[in-house]
């Protein structure tokens, strides 16, 4: 197998295990607090002790993922720019018209 070939196959594979993660589960722990939702401090004695709320994750413990969040916007790109006319599921008349 030629290094290309073997780079390229590798790249597919990681492309094609990072779709699926983001389509099984779209948020991820935030970095920042690490899933804890705030930050940790320590007090005098040396004990771990809740800080402030998380301002990237604003105490969510959530995140949504790069690549779901690449996909909602392509979605919403491609809905907005779609435009289907709404057919009525049925013909109407005027009062006084029969067809």
């Amino acid at each position: 197998m030629t290094p290309v070939l073997l780079a390229s196959a590798c790249l597919l594979i990681v492309t094609l295990s990072y779709a699926s993660l983001c389509a099984a589960s779209p948020f991820g722990d935030c970095r920042k607090c690490k899933g804890f939702g705030y930050a940790l401090k320590t007090d005098r004695r040396g004990n771990l002790r809740p800080g402030k709320t998380c301002r990237r994750c604003r105490g969510e413990r959530k995140r949504i993922r790069v690549g779901r969040h690449l996909y909602n916007l392509w979605l919403r790109l491609y809905r907005d720019g779609t435009d289907t006319p709404n057919k009525p599921a049925f013909k109407t008349t005027q009062k006084g018209q029969s067809r």
